[in-house]
C-alpha cells in the first residue's frame, strides 16, 4: 500500500478507511484547483490603457477578495477522528520544532548578551580605576600647590640657576685647565736662535688662547643666534682653528672663509 502524506508527513499509522477517506478529498480538493486554473486561463484580463486605473481596479478586487474570504467560515481538513488526531500531532510536532529553534535562538543571543555584559563591566572597572587615580593625582596636585607657595617657588628656581652656573663655571674653568695643560700657547715653544724667539714672544703677546676662542663661539651662539659667526683677525692662531675646523667643532661661513661658527650639536 502506497503512503499518503499528510502536512508534509507520512500517514502510514492511519486505517486503510482513513487514508481512503483522505484520498478521497485530496482528489477532491485537487480537482476543484484544477478547474479553477483552467477558468483563470480561459478568463481575458482586462487591460486598461491607464495604468493607474488598472492598479485601482486590482485593489479593488482584492479588497473585495479579502472581505470575502473574511465571512467564509473554515472547514474541518475531514470529518474522521483519526485524520484530524494525526493532523493535530502533525501539527504539534512542527510547532515544536519551531519553538525549539527559537529557545536556540534565544539562548545563543543570551549568551552574547551575556559576553557582551561582562566586557563592558571589565571596561567600566577599568575606567572607574582610571578615574580614581585621576582623582588622586588632582588632590596630590591641590595639596603640592597649597604647600608650596609662589615665594617658595620662585626661591627654588633661583637656586636652580644659581646651581647651573655654577656648574657651568666649574665646566669652563676644567676646560681651561685641560687646554692650558695639553693645547698650550705657541709661546712656549723653543726657537732656534734670539731673534725668531723675539719675535714670536711679541706675536704671542696678541694671540687668544683655544679656550678663549671657544668661549666667544659660545657667546655668539648665545647672545646673536641668529648671527654666530665670528670674524677672524690676527688674535686667531690659524692652527687652532685649522684644528677646530679639522675635527667638525667649528665651520666656516659658505661666503666668507674670515668667518666661523660652532657646528650646532644636535
Amino acid at each position: 500500500m502506497a503512503e499518503v502524506k499528510l502536512g508534509g508527513q507520512a500517514t502510514a499509522e492511519l486505517s486503510e478507511a482513513a487514508q481512503a477517506e483522505l484520498m478521497d478529498q485530496c482528489e477532491e480538493q485537487f480537482a476543484r484547483l484544477e478547474k479553477l486554473q483552467n477558468e483563470i486561463i480561459l478568463c481575458e484580463p482586462d487591460f486598461c490603457e491607464n495604468p493607474q486605473q488598472q492598479a485601482v481596479n486590482r485593489l479593488i478586487a482584492t479588497e473585495a477578495e479579502l472581505k470575502q474570504w473574511l465571512t467564509v467560515e473554515p472547514e474541518l481538513l475531514a470529518s474522521n477522528s483519526e485524520v484530524l488526531l494525526q493532523a493535530g500531532k502533525e501539527e504539534m510536532l512542527k510547532l515544536c520544532s519551531e519553538l525549539e529553534m527559537v529557545v536556540s535562538c534565544h539562548e545563543a543571543k543570551r549568551d552574547k548578551l551575556r559576553e557582551t555584559k561582562e566586557l563592558e563591566q571589565k571596561w567600566l572597572e577599568e575606567k572607574k580605576q582610571v578615574l580614581i587615580a585621576a582623582n588622586d593625582h588632582v588632590e596630590r596636585l591641590q595639596l603640592e600647590k597649597g604647600t608650596f607657595s609662589e615665594h617658595s617657588i620662585l626661591q627654588d628656581t633661583k637656586l636652580k640657576i644659581q646651581k647651573m652656573k655654577i656648574y657651568q663655571e666649574r665646566l669652563m674653568e676644567s676646560l681651561g685647565d685641560i687646554l692650558e695643560k695639553h693645547i698650550p700657547l705657541p709661546q712656549n715653544e723653543s726657537s732656534t736662535n734670539k731673534k725668531n724667539k723675539n719675535i714670536t714672544q711679541e706675536l704671542d703677546e696678541d694671540l687668544i688662547s683655544l679656550n678663549e676662542i671657544l668661549e666667544q663661539l659660545m657667546n655668539k651662539v648665545l647672545t646673536t643666534p641668529h648671527d654666530p659667526y665670528v670674524t677672524l683677525d690676527s688674535t686667531f692662531w690659524p692652527p687652532y682653528v685649522e684644528m677646530l675646523l679639522r675635527y667638525g667643532i667649528a665651520v666656516r661661513h659658505q661666503e666668507n672663509n674670515f668667518k666661523i661658527r660652532l657646528e650646532p650639536f644636535c
